[in-house]
């Protein structure tokens, strides 16, 4: 009934069916939240234009629609500007990819083109303070087993920077404790890097090792961090995990009131991400070290470290005090083009 003269069927096709999966490599979660959010824009262009779905044209995601549309999810669907921005950044890609298989779409594609991305408040990064980490760290009780596991987890979490999804996968078989003394994570997307590990982490983890991997090589496929259950060990969740950094950030609230009520596996990944910026390692190797893969993931960083430097100066300078009409808080907004510019590696 019209399907066969409609280039959106074939292109939205092969686009979650081969391109995604295959030429891109995405992951099926990856895919799916691409489908969702195609799925809705469609919905919408099918409402908005009074026809069935199978009617829905390409000529449909013109300029006007897609604004229309983002301004439909946030004003009146309740969305926020990162939502916003995201289904933005899913329709961009699919046009992008049509405009390879469609005269037509190549158009619309150079239309939609100068749909601008929506402003966002710089959200302030959840960060401890070195002596928060360390105050959580010295919380297990270490003269019992589990007390040595969850210790060495902590610091694990944290000098590595991992994802909680990424800590609760490594293998034995991903640690290399030679010359290199490195772990390799995998992260979203099937993506992979290595982290070199401290002097200090890896003599904790040959410990750890000894004691809950006694007969294991280091060829290993079993995870570094596992539950037992009826004897039998299998991968911690990251649930797991979650509960155990809570816990210990509880206890540790009361010796350092500086940690916040909701301590969080990520929390810890921000925190080395704060703490390396803050010691002078530049921002790309701090990008490549987190394995980003946007530039505005890791500019948080710089813009958490320098309203923190602004802020700690307005209160060092009382309300009745001269030099505060001196104070310039322009001086501690920082550039973006100069950040942008030193995670390329061209500064």
């Amino acid at each position: 009934m019209g399907l066969k003269k409609n280039d959106l069927f074939s292109i939205t096709l092969d686009y979650f069916k081969s391109y995604l999966p295959y030429m891109k490599k995405c992951s099926p979660a990856t895919i799916r939240t691409y489908q969702i959010a195609m799925e809705q824009y469609l919905d919408y262009l099918k409402e908005q234009n009074g026809v069935m779905l199978y009617k829905v044209t390409i000529s449909m995601m013109d300029r006007k629609s897609m604004i229309s549309y983002l301004d439909y999810l946030e004003k009146e669907q309740g969305c926020s500007v990162s939502t916003r921005n995201h289904r933005r950044a899913c329709i961009r890609a699919f046009l992008k990819y049509a405009a390879t298989c469609s005269i037509e779409a190549a158009g619309i594609w150079n239309e939609i083109q100068s749909v601008p991305k929506s402003g966002e408040a710089k959200k302030p990064v959840d960060y401890l303070t070195v002596k928060a980490v360390e105050a959580i760290i010295a919380q297990p009780d270490v003269t019992m087993r589990k007390g040595k596991r969850d210790a060495f987890l902590l610091l694990f979490l944290y000098q590595t920077g991992a994802r909680v999804q990424e800590l609760v996968d490594v293998r034995i078989c991903d640690l290399a404790l030679d010359s290199r003394n490195i772990v390799t994570l995998h992260g979203k997307g099937s993506k992979t890097r290595v982290i070199p590990m401290r002097e200090k982490l890896v003599e904790h983890l040959k410990n750890y090792l000894q004691m809950f991997h006694p007969d294991v090589n280091l060829y290993s496929t079993d995870t570094l961090f596992y539950s037992v259950h009826k004897s039998q060990h299998s991968r911690m969740t990251e649930d797991n995990v979650r509960k155990i950094v809570k816990e210990y950030g509880n206890k540790a609230r009361a010796k350092e009131p500086s940690i916040p009520e909701n301590v969080h596996p990520h929390m810890f990944r921000h925190s080395i991400a704060m703490h390396l910026y803050q010691n002078g390692v530049a921002l790309p190797l701090i990008s490549q070290w987190l394995g980003h893969s946007r530039l505005e993931t890791t500019l948080i960083y710089a813009y958490a470290d320098t309203e923190q430097k602004r802020e700690a100066i307005e209160k060092a300078i009382p309300e009745d005090s001269t030099l505060k009409a001196f104070l310039n808080s322009e001086r501690y907004c920082l550039d973006d083009d100069d950040l942008i510019k030193q995670l390329y590696g061209l500064k």
